[in-house]
């Protein structure tokens, strides 16, 4: 009797590939395999063998892989030459990638069998009847993708459903129903799959795309029309809109559903694997993706964080840590007590008895973020304020001036300058640097500045700068905010500056980074002492 678990079929390695601005390397692809099966991923299809030399290397490399759990699956298509299956280089190239699984697509559409291939009924029938027997008769096991199903369903049922019945009598071990253009709406995937199941005896899949975003609802009611075998590829990414997204489709089957999968699913590491996923890809990650994305259990209005303070099921619908995910409280001005009294106490500050405390920070804040200043993003400036407002923590210098000279000429050279004069203890440093822009060149004066104080500095590194104009409509006067994200290789953090004038703004960030790493410096060295 066949197993009610779902089997989890993971295509980014090769649909999900196919996205605009996605090109991953064979070491790339054999690194996010290998996660994949530690994840618990059933079946992982690598590419298409037959046809670029790229994904034939990594069916090459991938023998030496050692997967705990996960079969791997090379993808094709079914014969081109009705009279020469057997020959077909496609299905033989799928033979070479020696993978226990294949998964080839057919058309099952109409349309594009007479107007695309140029065969009748029975020809397209008798092409997938042989190409499947073929793979079958080397000992494979053969998924085979319904091209365009739902749409050749709607069209013409009984073609549809004839090419699927020829897939099963030459032994196809799981037949797959591809909204391949991904324009349907759930309620009529679920009408078309408990049709289906109704005449096929095969476990049946589901390969929904995301054109009307609405693949993971698709795939939702596939798997509640009897659907057993759910295709899709982490953070949706792939053609066009992309494919069913695996980060929502999977919380939601094992938390939601409560349906059991084939292998166990190590969902706790979901958000890891989706962000070595992005990273590897060199995508930015999605912040509001569901489950997995960085605002998805993020809490910004006082309210709100109120009410999670006191129990977290009254605004976030799982616990964080189910998907390897975590609580977030943000302060802006929407922020209330709660948000600072919960912050402080992720700074490991208890401010809970101290009413007047937490509304000088309010104010303090809330001031600020009408000036265009942003600590949802920016932690280590708040935490200054914090500090600041505790009668904790002054500055460890002051710049006293400032001033950028940029320089170019008509052969197209550029040259940045960066002057400044800053106060330590009351002992003034004057100092330059070149650098590669005029912010680089503020950085490299800055720290030269002050490493004769504080050695220390030398291990910080400025990994991201990000600029925003706040009022467009004053043009080049307007005000800008400038994000910086620094990390001495162990540690990281980001700092917040404002001015309508963006060195001064770069400044500001800049400078908050540098006392910020100096603060927890010596506080570490007093706990160690004490």
């Amino acid at each position: 009797m066949e197993s009610k678990k779902i089997e989890i079929f993971d295509t980014t390695l090769r649909d999900g590939t196919q996205g605009e601005g996605i090109s991953i390397s064979v070491q790339d692809k054999l690194l996010i395999a290998k996660r994949l099966d530690e994840f618990g991923v059933d079946v992982i299809e690598g590419g298409w063998p037959g046809s670029n030399p790229r994904d034939e290397e990594f069916f090459r490399y991938a023998k030496g892989l050692n997967l705990a759990k996960a079969q791997l699956s090379a993808f094709g298509s079914t014969a081109r030459d009705l009279k020469n299956v057997k020959g077909d280089a496609n299905l033989n190239a799928l033979l070479l990638a020696e993978t226990p699984v294949v998964s080839i697509f057919g058309k099952t559409w109409r349309l594009h069998a007479e107007k695309g291939l140029g065969f009748s009924r029975e020809e397209n029938e008798e092409l997938i009847f042989n190409s499947v027997r073929f793979l079958k008769e080397h000992g494979r096991r053969v998924i085979f993708d319904a091209e365009h199903l739902f749409d050749g369903y709607k069209d013409d049922p009984d073609f549809a459903l004839s090419m699927l019945l020829s897939a099963e009598k030459a032994g196809a071990d799981v037949l797959v129903l591809c909204d391949t253009n991904g324009g349907c709406l759930p309620d009529e995937i679920y009408r078309i799959v408990s049709a289906i199941s109704k005449r096929v005896n095969t476990r049946l899949g589901i390969h929904a795309h995301n054109d009307s975003e609405l693949a993971v609802a698709n795939t939702l009611s596939a798997l509640k029309a009897g659907a057993l075998h759910i295709q899709g590829t982490i953070n949706g990414v792939g053609e066009r809109c992309g494919n069913a997204n695996l980060c929502s489709i999977i919380p939601n089957i094992i938390l939601k559903a409560k349906c059991e999968t084939e292998s166990k699913i190590d969902l706790q590491s979901l958000a890891a694997l989706s962000n070595f996923v992005y990273e590897t890809m060199n995508l930015a990650p999605y912040t509001r993706a569901a489950y997995t994305g960085k605002s998805a259990f993020a809490h910004k209005g006082g309210i709100h964080v109120s009410a999670v303070l006191k129990d977290s099921k009254m605004y976030e619908h799982i616990d964080p840590s189910e998907v390897g995910n975590k609580q977030r409280v943000l302060v802006s001005d929407l922020a209330g007590q709660s948000n600072i009294r919960y912050k402080a106490r992720e700074f490991g500050v208890d401010i809970e008895g101290e009413p007047e405390l937490a509304k000088r920070l309010i104010s303090h804040i809330k001031s600020m973020e009408f000036e265009g200043y942003q600590f949802d993003a920016a932690d280590a400036s708040f935490e200054l304020i914090l500090y600041s407002e505790m009668k904790d923590f002054k500055p460890y210098f002051r710049v006293l001036n400032s001033k950028v000279n940029v320089m170019s000429d008509i052969s197209g050279m550029n040259e940045s300058e960066a002057v400044l004069k800053i106060e330590v203890n009351g002992e003034v440093e004057h100092t330059a640097s070149n650098g590669d822009g005029p912010v680089n060149a503020l950085d490299n004066a800055l720290r030269k500045a002050l490493l004769r104080f504080y050695p220390e500095i030398a291990l910080i590194k400025l990994i991201d700068y990000k600029v925003r104009v706040l009022d467009e409509k004053k043009g080049t006067s307007a005000k800008v905010r400038v994000l910086i994200q620094s990390s001495d290789g162990s540690e990281t953090w980001s700092t917040v500056g404002v001015s309508s004038n963006i060195f001064e703004a770069s400044l500001q960030a800049l400078n908050d980074s540098i006392n910020y790493k100096l603060y927890k410096l010596n506080n570490r060295i007093i706990s160690q002492a004490n």
